[in-house]
This record gives C-alpha cells, sequence and structure tokens, in this order.
C-alpha cells in the first residue's frame, strides 16, 4: 500500500460538480479506513489549451491504495470516461473532467503509457498550489524541495490561482 497523490482538473459544465463527483470516485478505490485527504479547489488559467478555453478548477487529493501504478492509471482512466471525458479528444482541450496520477509512495516508472512522479509536477502551479494544501513537506521522488519550497521557487508567468472552495 502506498499513498498516492491524484490532481484533477476540469473547464466544462459544473465544474465544481464534476470534481465532486470525481473525489467520490476516487475515494472508492482508496483502502477501507485509511484518510482521504483532499486540497482546497482553485480556479486557474488554461495552459497550453486553444484560445479561448474556459477556466479550470483544480485540485488534489490523496488516496491510500492497494496495488501498483500502471493499476491505478487504469482505474483513473475508467472514472474519467464513467465521468464524461471524451476519449479521443484532442490533448488539451476542454474537458468535463481531467485526472492525473502525480505519485504513488515512492515509486518511480518511465513507460510509454505512464511517468511517475508526473514530469511536470514542477513547472505547475494548478498542481503545486493544492498539493501543498494537503502535503507542503512532501519531497517528491527524484526531487530535493519541498512541495512548498517548488512552489516558492516558480517564477512563470501566470495568473496566480484564485480559490473557489476551501470544501469538496
Amino acid at each position: 500500500m502506498a499513498r498516492a497523490g491524484i490532481a484533477l482538473g476540469s473547464n466544462l459544465g459544473d465544474r465544481l460538480a464534476q470534481l465532486r463527483a470525481a473525489v467520490t470516485g476516487l475515494s472508492g478505490l482508496s483502502t477501507p479506513g485509511q484518510p482521504i485527504l483532499t486540497a482546497q479547489i482553485y480556479r486557474t488559467e488554461p495552459r497550453d489549451c486553444p484560445p479561448g478555453s474556459p477556466d479550470f478548477f483544480n485540485t488534489v487529493i490523496e488516496i491510500e491504495f492497494r496495488g501498483n501504478a500502471h493499476e491505478l492509471l487504469e482505474k483513473t482512466r475508467a472514472l474519467e470516461l464513467q465521468f464524461g471525458r471524451c476519449k479521443d479528444a484532442a490533448r488539451h482541450a476542454p474537458r468535463l473532467i481531467d485526472i492525473d496520477l502525480l505519485y504513488l509512495g515512492n515509486a518511480c516508472c518511465n513507460t510509454e503509457s505512464l511517468i511517475l512522479p508526473h514530469p511536470r509536477i514542477a513547472e505547475r502551479r494548478f498542481v503545486l498550489q493544492p498539493l501543498a494544501d494537503i502535503r507542503p513537506d512532501l519531497i517528491l521522488p527524484g526531487q530535493s524541495l519541498t512541495v512548498t519550497r517548488l512552489l516558492e521557487t516558480l517564477h512563470l508567468d501566470e495568473r496566480l490561482p484564485a480559490l473557489v472552495s476551501a470544501e469538496l
């Protein structure tokens, strides 16, 4: 068993409801009796998306998972489809739900279908901000800085995330 960090995003439809449904689905994957950590929800500007794409609502959840990274990836992809993600959508297209596996304990993985920890986690304020809410002192595999320090070192020209909700 290992703790799994999972990023959630939505920029279509009822974004808050989409995130809540995804958190409920992911909670069902967690080892019974283990804590589930959920971050606040932030409104963030779309990155690398088509012009005119709506803002995202983003958050992070951490669960205890019994299984390996590829099993968790399969389950998160199935949840995306269940919650309306279009399987053949273009990369970075607006979407009802986006579920990304950030880390699974200290696992390191580099396959065609999965790279862990997520390869761009240290560059994404929309991931680091909510992750810092729940795991500020976490040091990810391959990093020497905590999540909080990674967040402090970002020098991106982007709008700071705006808090949408403290609760899921």
